[in-house]
Protein backbone atom coordinates (compact mmCIF):
# COMPACT_ATOMS: atom_id res chain seq x y z
CA UNK A 1 0.00 0.00 0.00
CA UNK A 2 1.21 3.78 -0.82
CA UNK A 3 0.16 5.95 1.84
CA UNK A 4 0.44 9.89 1.86
CA UNK A 5 0.92 10.92 5.71
CA UNK A 6 -0.21 14.22 6.19
CA UNK A 7 2.01 16.46 9.28
CA UNK A 8 -1.02 15.91 11.78
CA UNK A 9 -0.31 12.12 11.57
CA UNK A 10 3.58 12.37 11.14
CA UNK A 11 3.90 14.51 14.70
CA UNK A 12 2.11 11.93 16.52
CA UNK A 13 4.90 9.41 15.97
CA UNK A 14 7.07 11.65 18.12
CA UNK A 15 4.59 12.96 21.26
CA UNK A 16 5.50 12.19 24.77
CA UNK A 17 4.72 13.62 28.33
CA UNK A 18 1.45 16.07 28.77
CA UNK A 19 1.13 16.31 24.73
CA UNK A 20 0.66 12.27 24.34
CA UNK A 21 -2.04 12.94 27.17
CA UNK A 22 -3.46 15.87 24.68
CA UNK A 23 -3.16 13.85 21.47
CA UNK A 24 -6.20 11.57 19.95
CA UNK A 25 -5.31 8.44 17.68
CA UNK A 26 -1.53 8.29 19.09
CA UNK A 27 -1.88 4.18 18.21
CA UNK A 28 -3.27 4.37 14.76
CA UNK A 29 -0.58 6.65 14.09
CA UNK A 30 2.16 4.47 15.31
CA UNK A 31 0.83 1.25 13.34
CA UNK A 32 1.06 3.22 10.14
CA UNK A 33 4.44 4.03 11.44
CA UNK A 34 5.54 0.19 12.06
CA UNK A 35 3.82 -0.84 9.06
CA UNK A 36 6.31 1.69 7.26
CA UNK A 37 9.50 -0.09 8.89
CA UNK A 38 8.43 -3.41 8.32
CA UNK A 39 7.64 -2.49 4.26
CA UNK A 40 3.59 -3.38 4.32
CA UNK A 41 3.40 0.43 3.71
CA UNK A 42 5.44 2.70 1.09
CA UNK A 43 5.38 6.25 2.16
CA UNK A 44 5.11 9.01 -0.71
CA UNK A 45 5.23 12.48 0.48
CA UNK A 46 5.12 16.22 -0.44
CA UNK A 47 8.10 18.46 -0.64
CA UNK A 48 7.30 20.43 2.13
CA UNK A 49 6.74 17.77 5.04
CA UNK A 50 9.77 17.95 6.58
CA UNK A 51 9.68 21.54 7.37
CA UNK A 52 5.92 21.17 8.18
CA UNK A 53 6.89 18.27 11.03
CA UNK A 54 9.58 20.78 12.25
CA UNK A 55 7.42 23.59 12.24
CA UNK A 56 5.28 21.59 14.78
CA UNK A 57 7.99 19.66 16.83
CA UNK A 58 9.65 22.88 17.22
CA UNK A 59 6.83 24.51 18.59
CA UNK A 60 5.54 21.77 21.09
CA UNK A 61 8.81 19.46 21.84
CA UNK A 62 11.35 21.86 21.50
CA UNK A 63 13.81 20.16 23.60
CA UNK A 64 13.67 16.65 21.25
CA UNK A 65 13.03 18.30 17.83
CA UNK A 66 15.97 18.02 16.23
CA UNK A 67 16.70 14.06 17.17
CA UNK A 68 12.85 14.10 15.94
CA UNK A 69 13.62 15.58 13.07
CA UNK A 70 16.53 13.37 12.35
CA UNK A 71 14.70 10.19 13.15
CA UNK A 72 11.95 11.10 10.27
CA UNK A 73 14.97 11.85 7.72
CA UNK A 74 16.06 8.53 8.35
CA UNK A 75 12.96 6.74 7.64
CA UNK A 76 12.20 5.18 3.87
CA UNK A 77 10.54 7.94 2.17
CA UNK A 78 9.85 8.73 -1.88
CA UNK A 79 9.72 12.10 -2.19
CA UNK A 80 7.39 14.02 -5.18
CA UNK A 81 8.69 17.07 -6.98
CA UNK A 82 7.08 20.62 -6.73
CA UNK A 83 6.02 20.19 -10.72
CA UNK A 84 4.62 16.66 -9.36
CA UNK A 85 1.56 17.80 -7.00
CA UNK A 86 1.21 21.75 -7.15
CA UNK A 87 -0.60 22.22 -10.10
CA UNK A 88 -3.07 19.66 -8.71
CA UNK A 89 -2.83 21.03 -4.68
CA UNK A 90 -3.47 25.02 -6.18
CA UNK A 91 -6.86 23.46 -7.92
CA UNK A 92 -7.80 21.36 -4.35
CA UNK A 93 -7.06 24.72 -2.33
CA UNK A 94 -9.38 27.01 -4.49
CA UNK A 95 -12.15 24.23 -4.85
CA UNK A 96 -12.39 23.65 -1.22
CA UNK A 97 -11.26 27.17 0.01
CA UNK A 98 -8.71 25.39 1.98
CA UNK A 99 -4.74 26.19 2.75
CA UNK A 100 -2.33 24.68 0.01
CA UNK A 101 -0.07 23.15 2.49
CA UNK A 102 -2.64 20.47 3.47
CA UNK A 103 -3.82 20.14 -0.49
CA UNK A 104 -0.71 19.95 -1.15
CA UNK A 105 -0.39 15.61 0.92
CA UNK A 106 -3.60 15.06 -0.83
CA UNK A 107 -2.63 15.78 -4.02
CA UNK A 108 0.35 13.60 -3.66
CA UNK A 109 -1.72 10.72 -3.06
CA UNK A 110 -4.28 11.88 -5.99
CA UNK A 111 -1.51 12.18 -9.01
CA UNK A 112 0.98 8.98 -7.49
CA UNK A 113 1.37 6.07 -9.37
CA UNK A 114 -0.70 3.12 -7.95
CA UNK A 115 -3.14 3.72 -5.47
CA UNK A 116 -1.92 6.02 -3.09
CA UNK A 117 -4.23 6.91 -0.36
CA UNK A 118 -3.65 10.22 2.34
CA UNK A 119 -4.15 9.37 6.04
CA UNK A 120 -4.57 12.08 7.57
CA UNK A 121 -5.73 13.38 11.26
CA UNK A 122 -6.95 16.77 10.09
CA UNK A 123 -10.95 16.15 10.80
CA UNK A 124 -11.63 19.82 9.09
CA UNK A 125 -9.52 18.53 5.97
CA UNK A 126 -10.40 14.95 5.41
CA UNK A 127 -14.33 16.32 6.17
CA UNK A 128 -14.04 19.10 3.36
CA UNK A 129 -12.02 16.73 1.05
CA UNK A 130 -13.51 12.90 1.14
CA UNK A 131 -16.04 13.19 -1.81
CA UNK A 132 -12.33 13.83 -4.32
CA UNK A 133 -10.95 10.03 -3.10
CA UNK A 134 -7.85 8.80 -2.09
CA UNK A 135 -7.94 9.83 1.27
CA UNK A 136 -8.50 8.15 4.87
CA UNK A 137 -9.39 9.32 8.36
CA UNK A 138 -6.72 7.93 10.52
CA UNK A 139 -8.38 6.14 12.91
CA UNK A 140 -9.96 4.10 10.16
CA UNK A 141 -6.63 3.22 8.27
CA UNK A 142 -5.66 -0.12 8.24
CA UNK A 143 -2.20 -1.81 6.05
CA UNK A 144 -4.77 -4.39 5.23
CA UNK A 145 -7.59 -2.50 3.92
CA UNK A 146 -7.00 -1.83 0.06
CA UNK A 147 -8.06 1.45 -1.53
CA UNK A 148 -11.88 2.06 -1.76
CA UNK A 149 -12.92 -0.77 0.03
CA UNK A 150 -14.67 1.19 2.93
CA UNK A 151 -16.81 4.02 3.19
CA UNK A 152 -13.30 5.71 4.78
CA UNK A 153 -11.05 5.01 2.15
CA UNK A 154 -13.21 6.82 -2.02
CA UNK A 155 -11.80 6.70 -5.12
Amino acid sequence: MICVVDASVAVKWFVRGDWAAREDHVDAALNLLQASAVGQVRLVQPPHFLAEVAAVLGRLAPASAARDLARLSDLDIAWTTPAQAVPRALALTMELDHHLFDTLYHAVALEAPGAAVLVTADRRYFDKARHLGRIVWLPDWSPDQPVGSSPAFAQ
